[in-house]
């Protein structure tokens, strides 16, 4: 196994084939960043992620547990890291959470720099 990972998280991505994972996804309507009435939104991107994802063999779940949070579940969690990737180049995604650890994604750049303004 070591032989096969050539950095932490591909070591991490084989150890989990097989197994569910869940991952976190935050989300951000740009148009409106201060409403935190946003799970409409939410549901739509999320639902359209999971389509996009599925097309491209990847199985998954989708719940929506917030309004600006959803949880991805995989039933091999080797595809969560595909997905990860996948997640973190979608503009109103401000936050991707997998086995505890946080990734930034595009909408956050957003947020922090409207709160600057």
């Amino acid at each position: 196994m070591k032989a096969k990972g050539k950095n932490p998280e591909d070591l991490l991505m084989m150890s989990k084939k097989g197994q569910t994972l869940m991952l976190f996804v935050s989300v951000m309507d740009p148009s409106q960043p201060d409403r935190n009435d946003i799970r409409p939104f939410t549901e739509k991107w999320t639902a359209l992620w999971q389509s996009q994802l599925y097309n491209n063999h990847v199985d998954l779940q989708v719940f929506v547990i917030d309004d600006n949070r959803a949880i991805f579940m995989f039933k091999d969690g080797e595809q969560a890291f595909e997905a990860k990737k996948f997640l973190l180049k979608q503009e109103y995604v401000t936050e991707v959470t997998i086995e505890g650890q946080s990734f930034d994604g595009p909408a956050k750049k957003l947020k922090t720099t409207k709160k600057e303004l």
